[in-house]
């Protein structure tokens, strides 16, 4: 724990870690170099039995043979995306495209057609890299017809075909020079308008902060980590892949996430460390109670995405025996900003989402003058430092009004900080939804039931819920006020938005509780339905 003795809520930068100039392809490298026969990367089926296993060197050769043939069908600074859930080819390719400078778009195995179109378009990709199907989702299907329609799309690779991976094209060979400031990925985030925003992420807030969040989480290398977070968001192919790289941590790839699976993997693997979501754990744990394994090999769980309750906090350390850890950030800020300690005080690693990382300032500042709020005052959550996003790709506007004149990165998070600078959230300034550790927007799922005849108003709010954390509730209104199908409504948001976007809750409403310029107050919404004052409909 950091020894401050704050004044106002503002914690500045702590130096006791360095930042170095390092990029993706110098964290392989300098991983090789220091544990060559150290396996880096081993793949296991969702039958649990092990399938391929690359050391660091092998690693590193693979992956610079990759980028030499990426480098004769691309140009450094295009932009490919990713369309896969977590196979060993995923992170072959982030480390490929690290080295050849090619700038890597995640996106979600889940998404249907308009999110994908609109990810590939909105970040000028040429290459679009994917899997035939996953998780009943028609991936190839999907992807061909989007090749039909978007012009500026160069190629379209099947990951698992691996011929077409290497294939060797026209175009010069040549590697460049990778600057740490380079951009190294895209990853896209909605906000407040309902249109996803590219998020510009460079090598050096990359690395740095990777390096940074297994120090705080405590995973100091030589073990096993089961890697379970999806490698498109920051936490599995920033925090997960980088982290162990530089760490020289062996990395356990099961294809998805599955309690039973990663119970089972805990145990025939003896793996030292974990890094999810609190609902990760708590399914862990459930499935934990009906077959008992033997689990007692972690030693450090590292959690995010939501708050954790004190009894999961006491559940988990006392059945793994382990650390634990709870960290909070953004996909802007590439992505941790502040975290717990296993030797915090409990009533600040289950009341507080901890003190700020090395090299960054944190503060607290009135949304309206963008002035230093006093200690336990709530305000908006900001942070200033090496790991702050370069900017949104194509989208000035959003830039300027997320980063402001001194540095300063809004999170649109409310909270307040203490003495310590333990930081505490007490909401969002936008309508952020958390689910299962994901962060969904409101207006983009109110945008597609729009477009259903049979709405004619909507309102999205998050609902808390024990599992998820949260979950998704629509509140409609109907042309005539006369009642809907849910699942009907159901069905035409999973033929266009991902799953988890998808409303778990339906309710018909004839009229909302207004503001007095015209706004749904959603927060009444919320609030009555869990006072019983709205019906939830059958889907």
């Amino acid at each position: 724990m950091y020894d401050v003795s704050l004044t106002e809520s503002y914690f500045p930068r702590q130096t006791d870690l360095e930042l170095r100039d390092s990029t993706v392809a110098s964290a392989l490298r300098d991983a090789a170099a220091k544990w060559p026969d150290t396996v880096a990367l081993e793949e296991f089926g969702i039958d649990g039995k092990p399938g391929r296993r690359w050391t660091f060197t092998e690693l590193l050769a693979e992956a610079e043979s990759l980028a030499d043939a990426l480098l004769t069908r691309y140009r450094p600074g295009e932009r490919i995306v990713i369309w896969a859930p977590n196979i060993p080819e995923w992170i072959l390719c982030e480390y490929a495209f690290g080295i050849a400078g090619l700038v890597l778009v995640t996106a979600n195995p889940g998404y249907q057609k308009r999110e994908l179109a609109y990810v590939i378009e909105q970040s000028s990709a040429v290459g679009l890299f994917i899997v035939e199907s996953f998780r009943g989702n028609p991936m190839g299907d999907i992807a061909r017809a989007i090749l039909e329609e978007n012009d500026a799309l160069r190629e379209l690779v099947d990951m698992a075909d691996r011929d077409a991976l290497f294939a060797k094209g026209s175009l010069d060979a040549s590697r460049p020079d990778i600057a740490p400031q380079d951009i190294a990925q895209i990853q896209y985030t909605s906000g407040s308008t309902g249109f996803p925003k590219g998020v510009l992420l460079h090598h050096y807030g990359l690395t740095n902060n990777a390096r940074h969040s297994f120090e705080r989480i405590g995973i100091t290398g030589n073990g096993k980590l089961l890697l379970v977070a999806p490698l498109f968001h920051t936490t599995g192919c920033a925090v997960s892949v980088l982290g162990a790289c530089q760490s020289g941590t062996h990395i356990v790839l099961p294809p998805l996430f599955d309690p039973n699976l990663a119970n089972m993997l805990v145990e025939s693997e003896k793996i030292t460390s974990i890094i999810g979501v609190p609902t990760m754990y708590m399914m862990m744990l459930e499935v934990d109670d009906a077959n008992p394994r033997d689990l007692t090999s972690v030693e450090v769980v590292g959690a995010g995405g939501s708050m954790v309750s004190p009894e999961l906090i006491r559940r988990i350390k006392e059945r793994f025996g382990c650390k634990f850890t709870n960290g909070y950030g953004m996909t802007e800020t590439s992505p941790l900003l502040t975290g717990t300690r296993d030797d915090d005080p409990m009533d600040k690693q289950t009341e507080t989402i901890g003190q700020p990382f090395a090299q960054l300032d944190v503060s607290i500042r009135d949304p309206r003058t963008n002035e230093v709020v006093p200690l336990d005052t709530v305000g908006e959550i900001c942070a200033r430092g090496y790991s702050v996003m370069a900017g949104y790709n194509d989208n000035p506007e959003a830039t300027a009004e997320a980063i402001d004149a001194e540095g300063w990165m809004h999170t649109g998070d409310l909270g307040k900080m203490d003495a310590q600078g333990f930081v505490t959230i007490t909401g969002r300034v936008k309508e952020m939804i958390i689910r299962g550790g994901e962060n969904l927007f409101p207006v983009e799922i109110e945008n597609v039931l729009l477009e259903h005849p049979d709405v004619a108003q909507v309102a999205v709010v998050g609902l808390p819920d024990e599992k998820w954390g949260e979950i998704v509730a629509a509140f409609i209104r109907t042309p005539d006020n006369s009642p809907f199908d849910p699942q009907a409504l159901k069905a035409h948001c999973r033929e266009h938005l991902a799953a988890q976007k998808t409303p778990a809750v339906w309710v018909h409403v004839t009229e909302y509780p207004m503001t007095g310029s015209g706004k749904v107050q959603k927060f009444e919404l919320r609030d009555a339905y869990l006072k019983g004052e709205y019906a939830s409909l059958g889907a």
